[in-house]
C-alpha cells in the first residue's frame, strides 16, 4: 500500500508542477496579462493538491527508506531535501508574490525577475521529480541499474 501511495503522491506532484511550469510559460508567451493573472490564481489554489501530494511522497518514501540503505536511497533523501526546500523557500512564496503583482497589473522589472526565479526554481524540481522517479524504478526493479566500467567516457 505504501509502495503505491508513494508512487501515485510522486506521479501526481511531477504531473501538478509540470503544469504549472508548462502553464507559466504559455501565458508569458501569449503576453496577455488577462492570461497570466488566471494563471498565477491558478497555481495558488492548486497549492491546495500540490502541497500535500508533497507530502504524501516525502513521508511515503521516508517510510519505505527507513528499512533500505545504498546509494540510490541516499540519492533520493537528498533529492527530496532539496525539491521540499526549493518549494518552501522559493516557488510557494514566488506564486504569492507573484500572484499579487500580475493581479495589480504591476508585470515590471520584479515581477520578471520572480518569474525567471520561479522558472528556474520549478525547472530543477521538475528534473529532480523524475530523478526521483528513476530512482523508484530502479529500487522495485522495474528499471534496470547500469554498471559502472570504471572506463572514462
Amino acid at each position: 500500500m505504501k509502495r503505491t501511495v508513494h508512487g501515485i503522491a510522486g506521479i501526481l506532484a511531477l504531473c501538478i508542477i509540470s503544469i504549472f511550469f508548462l502553464s507559466t510559460m504559455l501565458a508569458e508567451l501569449s503576453g496577455n496579462t488577462e492570461t497570466i493573472v488566471t494563471v498565477k490564481r491558478t497555481i495558488l489554489y492548486g497549492l491546495a493538491l500540490l502541497i500535500p501530494s508533497m507530502a504524501a511522497a516525502g513521508g511515503s518514501g521516508n517510510s519505505l527508506a527507513s528499512a533500505r540503505t545504498g546509494r540510490i536511497v541516499e540519492g533520493k533523501k537528498r533529492r527530496m531535501k532539496f525539491i521540499a526546500m526549493n518549494g518552501i523557500l522559493i516557488l510557494v512564496p514566488c506564486a504569492f508574490v507573484l500572484y499579487r503583482l500580475a493581479s495589480r497589473g504591476e508585470f515590471g522589472p520584479l515581477f520578471v525577475g520572480l518569474q525567471i526565479v520561479e522558472l528556474a526554481a520549478g525547472a530543477t524540481n521538475i528534473y529532480l521529480l523524475i530523478r526521483m522517479a528513476r530512482d523508484g524504478f530502479r529500487l522495485t526493479g522495474r528499471l534496470a541499474v547500469a554498471k559502472e566500467s570504471g572506463k572514462a567516457s
